[in-house]
C-alpha cells in the first residue's frame, strides 16, 4: 500500500481521520470533562503531523496522477471535516476498483 503515492495517500488518510476522531471524541472530551488536559496536548500533535503529511501526500498523489483541481480542494476540504478523510478515500478506492472504459473503435 505504500509503495504508490495513492497509497501512502490512502494511509495517510486514514490515519489522519482518526486523529480527527481521536481528537474530539476522546482527548477533548477528557480535557474537558475530566481535566486531562494532556488527553489533547498528544492527540493535538499527531493530528497537526498527520495533516501536515495529509497535505503533503495529497500533493503527491495529485501532481502524479493529474488530479483536476476541483478534486485537490475536495482533498482538502474532506481534511477539514470529521469523517471527510474516510469519505474522500473510499471515493478514490471506488473509482480505482471501477474497470476502465474503453473507447469505441
Amino acid at each position: 500500500m505504500l509503495n504508490t503515492p495513492l497509497g501512502r495517500f490512502r494511509a495517510v488518510a486514514l490515519a489522519e481521520g482518526l486523529s480527527v476522531i481521536a481528537l474530539f471524541f476522546i482527548a477533548m472530551p477528557l480535557k474537558y470533562l475530566a481535566g486531562m488536559p494532556q488527553a489533547v496536548k498528544f492527540t493535538g500533535w499527531a493530528h497537526g503531523l498527520l495533516f501536515v503529511l495529509y497535505l503533503f501526500a495529497l500533493m503527491e498523489a495529485a501532481i502524479v496522477h493529474r488530479w483536476s483541481f476541483l478534486r485537490v480542494v475536495g482533498g482538502v476540504f474532506a481534511s477539514l471535516l470529521p469523517f471527510g478523510t474516510f469519505v474522500f478515500e473510499a471515493r478514490l478506492r471506488r473509482e480505482a476498483a471501477a474497470p476502465a472504459v474503453q473507447p469505441a473503435p
